[in-house]
């Protein structure tokens, strides 16, 4: 083993790369750009006197958090020139983050979404104190602003996001019992089936990224979702199958075709119903589907 790999400064790097990773997920809503981030703060890491550094954990936030403003900036260029719907890049999680309800609802889908309506400043300093509960003072060092500052745009930004996630708490049993019913429904293309697993309201999100063929712009509705997956599964040629796992540390589907992966689709699960659907069918977005990323809030 090298002397690098061993040394303060990689130790630390190490001991916290989950954090950091998560806290740059959670700033782009992109796995791909996230480790691209925490290449940027490792450089930038292994330049600093560690002499002189009080909290390492707070300044390696620091770092990340400046590199993924940087690169949160770059994207929404790319994402306004995105073809048709943009969903986060979905994760399979491990059950302890279903467990840590805070840290499953900080990387949810709906959640997610509602974060794209912030600005990038907004977004960081939302995530940074209700999600990892970063001191303002560190926050204020973060993002260039003053902590009095910061303590303004926390206020805005949670107005603004409760005004816009999901309220409804179900159980993990009501949850699985929505997946399962769900699951069958989708297998069978049981139109009544849905209706009855569906929410009134529910929206349907589809993200083709151009490269699949996808639903265009949110579909609303329970007869107008259904009848769009029925119709969809009529027009597939092949053996569909969906199979329960967990993505983003909520319920969702792995889609199947003839045994080829076809998409991802989360689930959010409210009190009359599957309320929330996020098909990922862009197969740019489904490298982390396969095995599990580590996520973590210290």
């Amino acid at each position: 083993m090298s002397d690098r790999a061993t040394d303060p400064a990689t130790a630390t790097f190490v001991a916290h790369r989950n954090l950091l990773f998560t806290v740059a997920y959670e700033l782009l809503g992109s796995a791909a750009d996230a480790e691209d981030v925490l290449q940027e703060t490792w450089l930038r890491w292994v330049d600093v006197d560690l002499g002189r550094v009080r909290d390492q954990r707070a300044y390696l936030v620091r770092i990340t958090t400046r590199q993924a403003l940087n690169r949160l900036r770059t994207m929404r260029r790319r994402k306004e020139a995105y073809v048709g719907s943009w969903l986060p890049e979905p994760l399979l999680t491990a059950p302890d983050v279903a467990d840590d309800v805070e840290l499953a609802e900080s990387v949810s889908m709906a959640l997610m979404l509602v974060l794209e309506t912030l600005s990038p400043t907004e977004r960081a300093v939302f995530v940074l104190r209700d999600a990892f509960d970063v001191s303002y003072d560190e926050i204020a060092a973060a993002v260039g602003r003053s902590p009095a500052a910061v303590r303004q745009i926390a206020h805005r930004a949670r107005q603004h996001v409760n005004a816009r996630r999901p309220r409804d708490v179900v159980s993990p049993g009501e949850t699985r019992a929505a997946l399962e019913s769900f699951q069958r429904a989708v297998e069978t293309g049981d139109l009544q089936a849905l209706l009855d697993v569906l929410a009134p309201e529910v929206v349907l999100v589809a993200d083709g990224g151009g490269v699949r063929q996808a639903v265009p712009n949110p579909i609303v509705g329970a007869d107008k979702v259904a009848r769009m997956i029925v119709g969809g599964l009529r027009k597939v040629p092949g053996r569909l199958t969906a199979a329960a796992t967990s993505l983003n540390g909520s319920a969702a589907l792995v889609v199947q075709l003839d045994g080829e992966l076809d998409g991802v689709m989360a689930v959010r699960v409210g009190k009359t119903g599957i309320a929330g659907l996020y098909y990922v069918r862009n197969p740019e977005k489904l490298t982390r589907v396969a095995a599990e990323t580590r996520l973590a809030r210290r």
